[in-house]
């Protein structure tokens, strides 16, 4: 892929869980949602009138959302456009996320597994004749879980939080 020089974040979307087969790809200059919220049960037990009881929950994830995103090819709208279609409605790819350094672009600061990935909104850009790349304003996904890598760092340190 080309390199995009103000564009921090590069988006990977797998066809397999290994990771080793690219489908599509982009550089975006903005990413929000990465999160994961777990919402407790609070359960009152009879005799105990110090509090309730709080177990864990359900972890949920809020959707991604990739704003100002350039890419070479068209493959992230013609990957949202095949996840569309009633033949395959749904379908999901592993992605991750790459948070890359501004002193050195080779260099990967953090990455994001993404698992499970679905685009729910695309959003083109206003159009002009002088672009020759391929810009998106938005792109929505919903995930099914994410992890945090850092390279370099030990695997103790790795903090998963999948659905």
């Amino acid at each position: 892929m080309q390199e995009f020089i103000p564009y921090r974040f590069e988006v990977n979307l797998f066809s397999d869980a290994g990771m080793s087969e690219l489908v599509c790809a982009g550089a975006f200059s903005e990413v929000t949602g990465l999160e994961a919220s777990m919402s407790p049960l609070k359960i009152k037990e009879g005799g105990r009138n110090w509090g309730e009881v709080q177990l864990a929950g359900i972890t949920t994830f809020p959707g991604i959302v990739l704003k100002r995103g350039m890419t070479d090819v068209d493959d992230l709208w013609k990957w949202f456009e095949f996840t569309t279609l009633q033949a395959n409605y749904g379908y999901r790819l592993q992605g991750e996320i790459r948070v890359l350094s501004p002193q050195d672009r080779k260099k990967v600061l953090q990455r994001w597994v993404l698992k499970n990935v679905m685009a729910t909104k695309f959003k083109g850009p206003d159009l002009s004749s002088a672009a020759s790349t391929v810009a998106i304003e938005e792109l929505h996904l919903v995930h099914d879980g994410l992890t945090l890598t850092r390279p370099g760092a030990a695997s103790a340190k790795k903090g998963a939080v999948n659905g």
